[in-house]
């Protein structure tokens, strides 16, 4: 795996907590020069720190994924540190959890906002660079909502659902260029986020962020003949299928 990633440019968005930050320390150990992008400059700087301290290298990026120029200015920051970008991680989200006849359109609107305009903008500008360079891997994290339902889950679930429709897209226009595009979806993830979502849940079946770090870290550790389209991670005591 370091072989394959050292001095590889890669970019995390929503890096600075949760399941971002989790992703994000194996893609240093493993020598990739570490994009962190987040709203919160005080935690995307605090991991850097950490990554730097354990011999890594990384940049923080102050990023809101909604705004386009802000995206854009993500990239031209990376376009001066370093001139390519080998791996986008779209991991930044947010959800707003009632039912679909108390949601406000402005809830709505954020929601998918976070999630799938996000994705749109970062993964726009990653493709311009990476055309180019004729390789490149997009890792979409997604949700189960990109597959299913639940109560009280209409903005995220229709996020999530628009953020699968783009991964497919991606894939087919990035593959005549050597462009790989996954998606990674999962259960419940011990996040702040599932406490919201979901309190009905027992943290101790959570899935954790080290779970879906795992899967990054498989996926890019993949020959270059073989691609996966989408990894569904359930959490044990759920339903399967």
């Amino acid at each position: 795996m370091s072989a394959k990633l050292d001095g590889k440019v890669a970019v995390v968005t929503g890096a600075g907590r949760g399941i971002g930050r989790v992703i994000a320390r194996p893609l240093a150990d493993s020598g990739a020069h570490l994009v962190a992008a987040a709203r919160t400059t005080e935690e995307i700087d605090s991991l850097v720190d950490e990554i730097a301290g354990a011999g890594g290298k990384a940049i923080a990026v102050r990023t809101d994924v909604t705004d386009e120029t802000s995206v854009k200015d993500l990239f031209c920051a990376i376009d001066d540190k370093y001139g390519r970008v080998d791996v986008l991680i779209n991991n930044a989200g947010m959800g707003v959890f009632s039912h679909i006849v108390d949601c406000s359109s402005e809830d709505f609107d954020r929601v998918l906002a976070v999630n799938a305009g996000g994705t749109f903008l970062c993964s726009r500008e990653a493709l311009k660079r990476m055309i180019p360079q004729k390789s490149g891997y997009i890792i979409n994290i997604s949700s189960v909502l990109g597959v299913r339902a639940y109560v009280n889950q209409g903005a995220y679930t229709a996020a999530k659902h628009g953020v699968m429709g783009l991964t497919k897209t991606l894939a087919l226009e990035g593959q005549p260029h050597g462009i790989r595009v996954s998606a990674i979806l999962p259960g419940g993830v011990n996040t702040e986020l599932i406490g919201k979502s979901r309190p009905d849940l027992d943290p101790s079946e959570l899935l954790e962020p080290e779970d879906i770090a795992d899967a990054v870290m498989y996926l890019l550790g993949l020959s270059d003949n073989a691609a996966i389209d989408q990894i569904y991670i359930r959490r044990r005591n759920s339903s399967p299928f």
